[in-house]
């Protein structure tokens, strides 16, 4: 069966996807994943085939954030959805059996599945149906509000991504000759499964059926990957550092953050690796190296704790290195990873990154590094989590010939 996987956004919304991706195809599937031309470099080297996506997020947000009125960065964001669209029909056009959709673009691969008969399964990588147990990512405050509450955020939450695509949805379904008033929103995608552990955030009750938490998705490594030899030299030549990465925020704000960082370490009385990320961090000082992209499952195991933006893929990560964790929130799903880090016991109160100074990253680092507790939680869930195979999940769905 050649399947399809469709994802966009940052790093961290594909490289779980080459895991999945990877296990489908030792299951003897051809697989191919469409992603953003920027993180082409992510699917190669993996076995995996590439499609590309138009668009690039990085820009986007440059875009936005630069925009002159809130009507001319709803204009970049529709030109952005335009294109992908077009991307996603072009890609799922490539005669697949099969298509794994992320969320974002749930409703163009469903779109674009309806066009060519192609069936679409839902494979997300965060909470995705509104409950009443917890305000989905993306909610407004990260706080519970209470079942009827938190029922009626979630649902705010899935109406706005509706209505991102929606109008590229629209000039989509007209160009493919599809019905105009069919629905194709990502709610309506049948069966879905959520990439995260059940450890992490239990499948709610009031979930629809067949939506299922399978589970982690590791991202795979490209064939023959080594670590880099300075950075090897730098964890050899003393303590466990702590790792700090902003992923994908903060563009354009390196020289200030890089500082920020530097006097928070030495603060803190640590070593640090500081990942460059869309900011593009540097490392200032003996006891601070300044890294590229490589993978945090190599490199996590050998910190002292990392911090990090909360984003879903680095929050993982960490879990699974069994390092305490402290988290600086920004926007979108990453204060409710945040929050789950702290309640599992993994991590001290998030640190806001609008409240971030040298002074509060510091102390945070120090209390995150020297409070036991964090560090024997973090260690027990990875133990368990090490025991799990969120993949076998969505594999025995495929091979049972992907029905309901």
């Amino acid at each position: 069966m050649r399947i399809l996987i469709i994802t966009a956004g940052s790093r961290g919304d594909v490289a779980p996807f080459t895991g999945l991706g990877r296990r489908l195809l030792d299951a003897g599937h051809p697989v191919a994943v469409a992603a953003h031309s920027p993180l082409a470099s992510l699917v190669g080297g993996r076995g995996l085939d590439y499609r590309p996506l138009p668009g690039d997020p990085q820009e986007l947000i440059r875009a936005r954030s630069q925009a002159a009125s809130p009507e001319e960065a709803r204009a970049v964001t529709t030109a952005y959805v335009d294109e992908l669209a077009d991307g996603v029909a072009a890609a799922v056009a490539g005669g697949f059996d099969l298509v794994l959709t992320a969320f974002g673009p749930a409703p163009l691969s469903q779109t674009a599945g309806d066009a060519f008969g192609v069936p679409v399964i839902g494979t997300y990588l965060q909470p995705a149906f509104a409950t009443r147990q917890f305000p989905l990512p993306g909610a407004s405050g990260a706080d519970d509000l209470g079942p009827q509450g938190n029922l009626a955020a979630g649902r705010a939450v899935l109406r706005q991504a509706q209505g991102l695509y929606a109008g590229a949805v629209t000039r989509l379904r007209a160009r493919l000759g599809l019905p105009a008033n069919a629905p194709s929103a990502a709610g309506n995608i049948r069966p879905v499964f959520h990439g995260f552990s059940p450890l992490v955030v239990p499948r709610p009750a009031d979930w629809p059926s067949p939506v299922e938490v399978a589970g982690y998705w590791w991202p795979t490594w490209p064939d023959g990957w080594q670590p880099p030899s300075d950075l090897v030299d730098f964890l050899q030549a003393g303590p466990p550092p702590v790792f700090i990465g902003f992923g994908s925020i903060a563009p354009g704000q390196g020289e200030r953050l890089s500082e920020l960082v530097a006097a928070a370490v030495k603060r803190a009385g640590v070593r640090a690796v500081v990942q460059a990320g869309w900011a593009e961090l540097s490392g200032c000082g003996a006891d601070v190296l300044a890294i590229g992209d490589l993978p945090h499952d190599w490199l996590f195991p050998h910190t002292a704790a990392v911090v990090h933006h909360a984003g879903a893929g680095t929050a993982a990560a960490g879990l699974r290195a069994g390092v305490p964790a402290l988290p600086v929130p920004v926007m979108a799903d990453q204060p409710f990873w945040a929050s789950r880090l702290h309640q599992l016991g993994v991590a001290p109160q998030p640190l806001p990154f609008q409240d971030l100074t040298a002074e509060a990253l510091g102390a945070a680092i120090k209390d995150c590094v020297t409070e036991p507790a964090h560090r024997r939680r973090a260690a027990e869930l990875a133990h368990h989590l090490a025991a799990e195979d969120g993949a076998a999940t969505v594999l025995a769905r495929i091979g049972a010939g992907c029905e309901g």
